[in-house]
């Protein structure tokens, strides 16, 4: 037994947090249900991150040390810059794919907003989505894809604001899906900066 949970990653765990938050929500996550979630004990999660609370940071900080090299794949994986801003925008919101869901997450971003250590690495996920964003902007200009001359460090913060306010509403009207909404409203917030094919 004491050779076992060797066997089960802390990123897979992690992981499994977050399954877990998008079903119950922070106020019902347990040891036990990520745990469960993942076949082991809950005296292992203990041993291993000390309590619910460090469970809760570890999966926040994962999520910081992660968020620049998740927003490198995606630039690598699409020949098109404003492509993989859509893929950005739409991965951004993945674990929330029903109301449910965007409530349950939601829940532990309002944590991240009053846990000093919770906003430290919530503001190291958003800050990585800023650099990412403007870098695909950036690269839009520099590859036809936007006009010359777009101011894209304010374009960027309205990308950032856009994705955060489409999940919001989306939640609120429940038309279609988060992936749709968010295509459709990244594609308007860009098509007056969108260089037409006859001028490109």
């Amino acid at each position: 037994m004491a050779g076992r949970p060797r066997g089960v990653d802390d990123s897979v765990i992690l992981r499994a947090v977050a399954e877990v938050i998008g079903k119950v929500g922070p106020a019902g996550l347990t040891l036990a249900a990520v745990a469960d979630e993942v076949g082991l004990v809950p005296g292992t999660l203990v041993q291993r991150f000390g309590s619910k609370r460090g469970l809760l940071v570890a999966l926040a900080r994962q999520s910081a040390h992660e968020a620049e090299a998740h927003h490198e794949r995606l630039r690598r994986r699409r020949p098109s810059s404003l492509d993989a801003l859509t893929a950005l925008a739409e991965e951004s919101m993945a674990l929330m794919d029903t109301p449910e869901r965007f409530a349950n997450h939601l829940a532990f971003l309002c944590m991240d907003l009053t846990d000093q250590e919770l906003h430290e690495y919530a503001l190291a996920v958003h800050e990585a989505q800023r650099r990412a964003i403007l870098a695909l902007l950036d690269e839009a200009v520099a590859e036809g894809e936007l006009r010359t001359g777009t101011d894209t460090a304010a374009l960027a913060e309205s990308v950032q604001a856009l994705i955060a306010g489409t999940g919001l509403t989306w939640a609120l009207d429940r038309q279609g899906t988060l992936q749709e909404r968010l295509r459709r409203a990244v594609t308007a917030l860009l098509s007056p900066y969108t260089r037409s094919k006859e001028t490109s």
